[in-house]
C-alpha cells in the first residue's frame, strides 16, 4: 500500500479533530478573486505540505470565515487583508463568546494564510505577522493510575478471551498505545513492516510527517505477535495492503475505531475518566516521568518538537505529589 494512507497525523496547529472550525459554505458568498485563491490555498494544503484531510478542513473553515469577515468590511481581493482587518475578525469571535483556545487556534490559521500570501507574492508583505493572539488556558490533562491502565489492558484481554480477531487487534493497539504514547493517528499508519520485533520498535510517522522509532516492552510484543499470527490472517482481504491494524472489513482500521474501542473497555474500569487514545498519550508521559524518565527522553519518544509541551505532564505528576503529601503528612 501506498505511504500515503499515512496521512492520518494531524498538523499543527491541530493536534486532535477539531470541531469548532468555521463554517466553509460561506465560500459561495466570497468575491470570485478571493475564492480562487482559496481554492489554491486548498491545493496548497493538500498537495504540497500533504496535510490530513481533517486539518484541511479546519484550516479552511477558519480561513474562509476571515474572508467572509474581510468581505463584509468592503474587500475584495486578499491584497487589502491588513493587520486592522485580522485584528477586528478576531475580536468578533471573541464577542461570539469564542474559547480563549479557539481565539488562539484561528489567530494561527490566520498567520499560516497570510504567511503563504507573503510567500507567494498574493500581498506584499505579512500582515499576521504582527498579529498577536490570546495564550489558551492551560489545563492539566487527565491520566489514568497505574492500576487503571493495568485494569484497562485487563479489560481488553478479557474480551478476547473468545479467540476473536477483533479483541486480539482491541488488545494489540491498548498494549502498543500505552507502551509508546504515540497518537492515534500514528498508530492506525503503521504498517506490518514497521515493526521490528528484533529489537521490540516500531516507526512511526508523526505530524509533518517526521519519522521516529519508538521502543515497546514485552507485554505490547506479546499481543502484537498473536494479532499478526492469529488475528489478523482471518481479517486480511485483497486490499488490505500492508496495513498493521485492520478493521472489521479488511481495510486499514479508521481512527474513529480506535476511539470507540478505548472509550468502551475504560467504560468497564471502575472510576477511571473517560479517555479517549490521546489520554493513553497522556497517561503513559505522565508514567514514564513518574518512574523516572528524563524529559529529553519523553520528549523524543512523544514526538515533541519543543520541550516544553513534554513538560506540562511535570505539572501533572507535582499535582499528584502535593496530593499525596497532603493526604499523608501529619503537618500538611
Amino acid at each position: 500500500m501506498a505511504r500515503g494512507v499515512r496521512r492520518t497525523a494531524s498538523d499543527p496547529p491541530y493536534d486532535r479533530v477539531v470541531t469548532d472550525a468555521e463554517p466553509t459554505d460561506r465560500t459561495a458568498e466570497l468575491p470570485e478573486p478571493m475564492a480562487r485563491v482559496l481554492g489554491d490555498y486548498e491545493r496548497h494544503l493538500r498537495s504540497e505540505r500533504d496535510v490530513a484531510p481533517l486539518t484541511v478542513k479546519a484550516y479552511l473553515g477558519d480561513v474562509t470565515g476571515l474572508l467572509d469577515h474581510a468581505h463584509r468590511l468592503g474587500l475584495t481581493e486578499v491584497a487589502g487583508l491588513d493587520l486592522r482587518t485580522l485584528r477586528s475578525w478576531l475580536a468578533r469571535q471573541q464577542s461570539m463568546g469564542r474559547s480563549r483556545t479557539t481565539l488562539s487556534r484561528r489567530a494561527t490559521s490566520a498567520r499560516v494564510f497570510t504567511a503563504w500570501l507573503a510567500r507567494t507574492g498574493r500581498v506584499a508583505a505579512d500582515p499576521g505577522s504582527a498579529l498577536g493572539s490570546p495564550k489558551p488556558h492551560q489545563t492539566l490533562p487527565d491520566v489514568l493510575r497505574a492500576d487503571e491502565a493495568r485494569a484497562l489492558i485487563e479489560a481488553a484481554i478479557e474480551q478476547a478471551a473468545d479467540g476473536g480477531p477483533i479483541g486480539l487487534r482491541d488488545v494489540a493497539m491498548l498494549e502498543l498505545l500505552y507502551a509508546t504514547g504515540m497518537r492515534v493517528g500514528e498508530l492506525v499508519g503503521i504498517d506490518v513492516d514497521d515493526v521490528d520485533r528484533d529489537r521490540n520498535v516500531v516507526r512511526v510517522f508523526g505530524k509533518g510527517r517526521k519519522e521516529r522509532t519508538v521502543p515497546f516492552g514485552h507485554p505490547a510484543a506479546a499481543a502484537l505477535d498473536r494479532w499478526r499470527s492469529t488475528g489478523r490472517p482471518l481479517l486480511a482481504v485483497e486490499g488490505s495492503g500492508a496495513a498493521l491494524f485492520l478493521g472489521a472489513r479488511g481495510k486499514r482500521v479508521d481512527q474513529r475505531t480506535v476511539r470507540t474501542v478505548v472509550h468502551r473497555l475504560l467504560a468497564a474500569v471502575p472510576g477511571a475518566p473517560d479517555l479517549g487514545p490521546h489520554g493513553l498519550r497522556h497517561t503513559a508521559a505522565t508514567h514514564l516521568l513518574e518512574g523516572g524518565a528524563d524529559l529529553r527522553s519523553v520528549q523524543e519518544l512523544l514526538g515533541h518538537a519543543s520541550l516544553a509541551t513534554t513538560q506540562r505532564y511535570t505539572h501533572v505528576t507535582t499535582d499528584r505529589l502535593r496530593r499525596a503529601y497532603q493526604q499523608a503528612h501529619p503537618r500538611a
